[in-house]
């Protein structure tokens, strides 16, 4: 049943009596009005004219909630009294109240504009809960429709304010049209129904009013949704697998020594138990104190850095490490903007929920930037101490995060680095030592003591850290490269699908151990490049320039290579690229191509002490005729033996060997000793040996007119030097690539060591024997200590006939191959001097160096004896002209004996069977009889005429 009348009712509503005492219609239920309706009813003004009093319905809810009730307020008929109502919000249940409510005005009151009264309407409370009161505000009454309001509801122990509903009045009444205080009436004037475009300019207020609170709400949802959105969908790169352009380092065969190092960015990455935990610290205490607390992002940091901005202190950041390592992380935080710093925070705040502090320190350590070229810890204590980051002390490590704050000087502050800003350094230094000893990091139980001085640190390196490929040992790089390319790390030829070489080493992060050896590779530099003191080329003219390529014959490897001043010049060692596209770098050899002459003729079974004539020759269709570097009388004429022309180098010898064989059976000698690439002279075209076709290589090419590289020349040296076995030189011994979860090295690429013998032994045997007798023969003062045999060749091609352009020596023992040219860097002065004038040959400068450098290379090795020469092959295969038999001399006669062999039993006899047993029968006859008996003429009678 509906209990609307009890008191005690959760939905009781208090009813407010009629003007005449009678109570007014009741609706059908709580929420429905007299005939179904569901609005909440007012006064209604019935027919005839007559106001209905109105009244208020309090619906009690359970606490907390909130009811609306309308209210309505009919037009009466002019001259009576208007009721107004009011909804009331409910009370909360549990306490008893009352609701007031406004009535209609008494009778005879005047129509038009008429206050309210109120009405306290008991509600009925919750059992046994205290009383209250929910207050109901008035309506004013007037003859227009009346208005609705929304009550709110009252709470336990206070007081509902109730809205006012405000009922416009009827024409003519107060404040309506034409009365009182309304438009077109006495008193204000007003906006009524006299005033067409108020309602339009109310409604275009509202729509403005909407429309800037529809933009307001637009901007703080979309502001919200864009920070959400980026916070929860931006998708944080794990910071070990991010990649890093990690710097590749390459190094001398000790694993040490570094040769180069390679990248855009000088960086090598290390774990977090690789870096001391004072290093951490103190990095910490330069640049966040708070890391270790903190969630990402340091809020009070951030007010207090505002602060200082705004009263004018020093302009702060207050960005955490987890927030610099965002921002050097990600390239698009790298801007100066709001936005990146809102991007900033985020990141750091989903790092800092995905890692934990050690994880993040290792990451920010690995890319903040120490100045000098170095990024990360590692490369930065091996620019400012030279140590690894593991062994820093504790005042090193705190020298390194000083400089954190400001690595490089800039127009408003010079920066940290000691090397440029001493005494700020150390301040900034005192103030990381001051903040570890505050957080307990220095000086307590179980931690490291203050330092007590400040570290010395290295000064910068001249020219850089030796970041790159400009030094002297930059040039193996392209090597290096290429055998990367081989093993299938990279493609150095643009290879589809794979990693270009020059990115691999640029970011890959590699560790490459090579084969040389930095003792050799020194004494190559020391003796070979012009600006050392000491060197063979120091107070010779500026235009010349050595090259030097040392190699282990049993092995292959590359032990020094000098090919000039910076890896990033031109290679005077080795093979280059020009502007065109085409390979340039070899140097016209001279004599010392004469090896691989001598060497094809001992393989085709020529003997080293066949005959040719040496006398000078001038070819058909040349201009100059060949000669012997203006040698004439030699002593052995025109019968001079393939050995003798070897070590004495004459020239045209060699020219008919090579016409003997074939220009085509030298150069594929010099193929298999391991020289690759040859180039035609005019023009100055690239060869590769190891494909046939058509190449201007003649019977010059005997003794060294067409340009093969240094590096090549070494190599072939090594094959000779290894009883005939072609080892293809290398520089790599290993590569090695870091696993970024453990930090651990691992093979990723080695040397691969297949020796071929292309060469018979007998014939380097042979080729061995005749070398060896080179140094110390003649002039050439080669002579390596303590007498150690050695196999060497000189030579020397002319730029006019005058100058010589290429100098060369070249020479092995069975532990070292070594070739070594001067000429010039100068192409507007080719032609090579000394500083007195005299024209360098082979064995005037090359071979100084070489004879140096063998001697350190070999110093402490053991001496092995050297094959000797066994003539073995065809004698008659030379064109030389045997020199004719001297004629029979008589004793007394001019050209005879000056004693008597009758008396002088010491005496040479002439003619006789003496004479006769050596020659033969031939040689008898014109000493008489064949058999002789001893007999001839005797002394001092004169011989019978004819």
């Amino acid at each position: 049943m509906n209990s609307y009348g009890d008191p005690s009712s959760a939905r009781g509503r208090a009813q407010h009596s009629g003007p005449e005492g009678d109570p007014g219609p009741v609706a059908d239920d709580a929420y429905r009005r007299p005939g179904g309706d569901s609005r909440g009813n007012g006064w209604s003004a019935p027919e005839g004219g007559t106001a209905t009093p109105g009244r208020a319905s309090v619906t009690p809810r359970a606490a907390g909630g909130r009811a609306t009730v309308g209210g309505s307020a009919s037009v009466p008929p002019r001259g009576a009294a208007a009721a107004g109502s009011a909804s009331v919000g409910s009370a909360t249940p549990g306490r008893a109240g009352r609701a007031s409510v406004p009535v209609s005005p008494a009778p005879g009151v005047a129509a038009g504009r008429a206050g309210a009264g109120r009405a306290s309407v008991p509600v009925s409370p919750a059992p046994g809960a205290p009383a209250g009161r929910a207050v109901v505000g008035a309506a004013a009454v007037g003859a227009a429709p009346a208005g609705r309001v929304s009550v709110g509801s009252a709470s336990v122990g206070g007081r509902a304010a109730v809205a006012r509903a405000s009922v416009s009045p009827v024409s003519g009444g107060p404040g309506g049209p034409g009365g009182p205080g309304g438009p077109n009436g006495p008193g204000r004037g007003g906006r009524g129904a006299g005033d067409p475009g108020a309602a339009r300019r109310a409604k275009k207020r509202k729509r403005m009013n909407l429309l800037i609170a529809g933009v307001a709400v637009f901007i703080m949802l979309a502001g919200v949704g864009v920070v959400g959105f980026t916070y929860y969908s931006t998708n944080v790169v794990m910071p070990n697998e991010m990649p890093l352009p990690l710097s590749t380092t390459v190094y001398a065969k000790d694993g040490k020594t570094q040769l180069a190092k390679l990248g855009s960015e000088n960086r090598s990455f290390v774990t977090i138990n690789q870096i001391p935990l004072h290093v951490q610290h103190a990095v910490a205490a330069a640049e966040d104190r708070n890391f270790y607390r903190h969630s990402g992002v340091d809020y009070k940091g951030i007010v207090r850095a505002a602060w200082n901005n705004v009263s004018g202190g020093d302009k702060q950041g207050a960005s955490t490490i987890t927030q610099q390592y965002a921002r050097n992380a990600f390239e698009n935080l790298q801007d100066d903007t709001y936005g990146r710093k809102v991007k900033e925070a985020i990141l750091a705040s989903k790092l800092n929920e995905k890692y934990d502090k050690p994880e993040i320190m290792q990451h920010y350590l690995n890319v903040i930037y120490f100045g000098r070229g170095a990024y990360g810890i590692e490369a930065a204590a091996l620019t400012y101490f030279n140590k690894s980051a593991k062994d820093l002390t504790v005042g090193e490590g705190a020298v390194l995060a000083a400089v954190i704050k400001q690595p490089v000087a800039s127009d408003t502050h010079r920066g940290f680095d000691p090397a440029v800003n001493l005494p700020d350094a150390k301040s900034r230094w005192d103030y990381v030592i001051a903040g570890m000893k505050k957080e307990g990091w220095l000086d307590a139980p179980g931690q490291p003591a203050s330092p007590t001085a400040y570290p010395k640190v290295l000064a910068p390196k001249k020219g850089g850290n030796g970041f790159g490929v400009d030094s002297p040992r930059g040039n193996v790089i392209n090597y290096v490269r290429q055998e990367m390319d081989a093993m299938g790390l990279c493609s150095d030829t643009g290879a589809e699908g794979k990693t270009s070489c020059v990115d691999a080493l640029r970011d890959g992060g590699y560790r490459i151990t090579t084969t040389i050896d930095d003792k050799l590779q020194t004494a190559a530099e020391n003796t070979a490049m012009q600006s050392k003191k000491g060197s063979e080329l120091n107070d010779q003219p500026k235009n010349l320039m050595a090259a030097v390529v040392s190699i282990d014959p049993s092995k292959g490897r590359v032990l020094a290579y000098y090919g000039g001043d910076s890896g990033a010049d031109f290679d005077y060692a080795g093979k280059n690229t020009d502007k065109n596209g085409d390979l340039t770098g070899g140097h016209q050899p001279g004599s010392s191509m004469k090896v691989y002459t001598l060497a094809a003729a001992i393989e085709a079974g020529i003997s080293v002490k066949s005959h040719w004539d040496p006398t000078p020759y001038k070819p058909e269709g040349s201009k100059v005729a060949i000669g012997n570097a203006g040698r004439t009388n030699l002593k052995c004429g025109k019968y001079c033996t393939l050995e003798e022309s070897t070590i004495q180098s004459y020239n045209v010898p060699f020219y008919w060997v090579t016409k003997e064989l074939g220009a085509a059976k030298v150069v594929d000698m010099a193929r298999k000793a391991g020289v690759t690439t040859m180039w035609g002279v005019d023009p100055p075209q690239a060869f590769d040996l190891s494909k046939k076709g058509p190449t201007p290589f003649d019977n010059y090419t005997g003794f060294g007119k067409y340009p093969i590289t240094v590096f090549e020349h070494a190599n072939a040296m090594a094959t000779f030097a290894n009883d005939g076995k072609y080892i293809k030189a290398h520089f790599v011994l290993k590569v090695e690539q870091q696993d970024k979860d453990t930090g651990k090295w691992k093979v990723v690429g080695s040397e691969r060591i297949k020796p071929e013998q292309r060469i018979p032994k007998k014939v380097t045997d042979e080729v061995t024997g005749v070398l060896k007798q080179i140094p110390g023969a003649g002039s050439n003062n080669l002579s390596l200590e303590s007498g150690r045999q050695s196999a060497a060749k000189t030579g020397t091609w002319e730029y006019d006939n005058k100058d010589n352009a290429h100098a060369w020596t070249v020479g092995y023992t069975p532990q070292n191959a070594t070739a070594v040219w001067v000429g010039s860097r100068d192409p507007s002065k080719p032609a090579i001097r000394l500083t007195g004038g005299k024209p360098i040959g082979g064995a005037t400068l090359p071979g100084p160096i070489w004879e140096k450098f063998m001697n350190t290379a070999l110093k402490g090795k053991e001496e092995i004896p050297l094959p000797t020469v066994t003539g073995e092959g065809d004698v008659t295969k030379g064109n030389g002209k045997e020199p004719p038999v001297a004629p029979p001399t008589i004793p007394g006669l001019p050209g005879g004996p000056t004693c008597d062999p009758l008396t002088d039993p010491f005496c040479p006899r002439v003619g006789g069977t003496p004479g006769g047993n050596p020659g033969g029968n031939p040689g008898g006859n014109p000493g008489g009889n064949p058999g002789g008996g001893g007999g001839g003429l005797l002394p001092g009678l004169p011989p019978e005429r004819n």
